[in-house]
């Protein structure tokens, strides 16, 4: 009999025990919340900024080296040209006058030259006979040198006509794309002080540029070889690939703004971008793929180590894991690798109902999330904040006050009083 009794005081003892135990982490568990995160993969990418207008790589503005009138146009807007194909004519009608003419002064320098060579000889034998002055065969070899001269002279004029006859035929000198076209057939064009366009030739379009203006506060994390993305209006939702291929070392200063040019590589296959075209571009100065991500929000959280002491006594943790205020383990942050930049943080885990810290090494950074190179797995579960009712109620009070409302006598002697009620019990 008094063993069966023995029996149910311990039963009873066992349920009381348990009961106190369950109520206890029951109301910690109501009293004090976690928020977490789970560790996954992703991506970190910090980018600079900048806009830039597309260009084709080569573009050659195509003019003439005579005047005259447009006679004919043999190509338009977008006609693909080949090097050497014959673009326009202009008017040849006094470009083979002047050469006729030119003909004719060399005919009768020619004539001349010829006049003076033959008295030239003739006062040569007399002069070596001592039968004439040698005055006058001074003056006869000074005419005979004289016409050869202007005989030189009236060849190189016939020589210039000529080549100037032949600039009236504009041949493309590229194989391209024809992008401008300046002129009309009938126009005028005057070549007598600077060359006239008269088409703009684009030679490969599947292949295209940006210059892009970088300002003077980034262009220091941009290098040749950067992977860049970049959109267009005209395809808001398309991003387009390109690469760094040259930074050049002059200023733009505007507004007083200095910005530098940066060339960016184009690969345009589908001939969607145009030149001129506003294009708005991303330069990657850091990108990870694939890799472990832990929230910057797991990382800046230091909780009160009082409270997690309490949460974990009242989950059944015997010996909960304790951190003096000063050590890197509260969310101080170590010092960096000079070599590597990565450094060692502390974030605190959730496994099942206990809460425990754990040293981690993370790399870079977008602000939002670390790179986790050690210390974390993925699928696990961090705190990114930690809440009490107490907080809980005296944040929705405070919320609902309003300072233009008159306050009830005694109302904060309540706020005070659910403040102390919201405390987690001690088991």
């Amino acid at each position: 009999m008094k063993k069966k009794l023995l029996y149910i005081g311990s039963a009873v003892v066992l349920v009381a025990v348990g009961f106190f135990v369950y109520k206890s982490l029951g109301s910690t568990e109501k009293t004090i919340s976690f928020d977490t995160a789970k560790i996954g993969k992703g991506t970190i990418s910090n980018t600079v900024t900048a806009t830039g207008t597309l260009e084709a790589i080569k573009t050659v503005e195509v003019g003439t080296q005579v005047s005259g009138v447009i006679e004919k146009i043999y190509v338009d807007f977008n006609s693909q040209v080949k090097k050497g194909q014959l673009l326009a004519q202009l008017d040849e009608t006094p470009l083979i006058a002047q050469l006729d003419q030119s003909k004719s002064t060399v005919d009768q320098s020619d004539a001349e030259v010829k006049y003076q060579k033959a008295t030239y000889d003739r006062y040569k034998v007399l002069v070596e006979k001592n039968l004439i002055a040698q005055s006058d065969f001074d003056l006869a070899e000074y005419n005979y040198s004289k016409a050869i001269a202007t005989l030189n002279n009236a060849k190189s004029m016939y020589d210039k006509n000529k080549i100037n006859l032949s600039y009236a035929r504009i041949y493309s000198p590229i194989d391209g794309i024809i992008i401008e076209r300046a002129v009309d057939e009938g126009q005028t064009v005057a070549a007598s002080f600077s060359t006239p366009t008269l088409f703009t030739i684009a030679n490969d379009l599947t292949q295209m540029r940006v210059e892009a203006k970088v300002d003077e506060a980034d262009i220091g994390k941009v290098i040749n070889g950067q992977r860049v993305e970049f959109t267009v209006d005209a395809y808001p939702l398309k991003k387009f690939n390109g690469e760094v291929t040259e930074i050049r070392l002059k200023p733009v200063s505007s507004a007083n703004v200095i910005t530098y040019t940066v060339v960016i590589n184009a690969p345009n296959p589908d001939k969607l971008l145009m030149p001129g075209m506003t294009a708005n571009a991303n330069f990657f100065v850091t990108e990870r793929k694939d890799i472990l991500l832990v929230p910057s929000k797991a990382v800046q959280f230091t909780p009160d180590q009082a409270v997690i002491d309490t949460y974990n006594e009242a989950a059944g943790e015997s010996n909960p894991p304790t951190m003096s205020p000063q050590s890197p383990e509260m969310g101080q942050v170590a010092p960096k690798d000079k070599q590597t930049g990565d450094s060692e943080k502390t974030v605190w885990i959730k496994q099942g109902l206990l809460i425990h810290p754990q040293k981690i090494t993370v790399g870079v950074t977008d602000e939002i999330h670390y790179e986790v190179l050690s210390g974390l797995n993925e699928g696990d579960d961090v705190v990114t904040s930690m809440s009490s009712a107490a907080n809980r109620t005296k944040a929705a009070t405070g919320a609902a006050k309003s300072p233009f409302m008159p306050q009830r006598p005694g109302s904060n002697r309540k706020t005070a009083t659910t403040s102390k009620q919201a405390q987690p019990p001690q088991p």
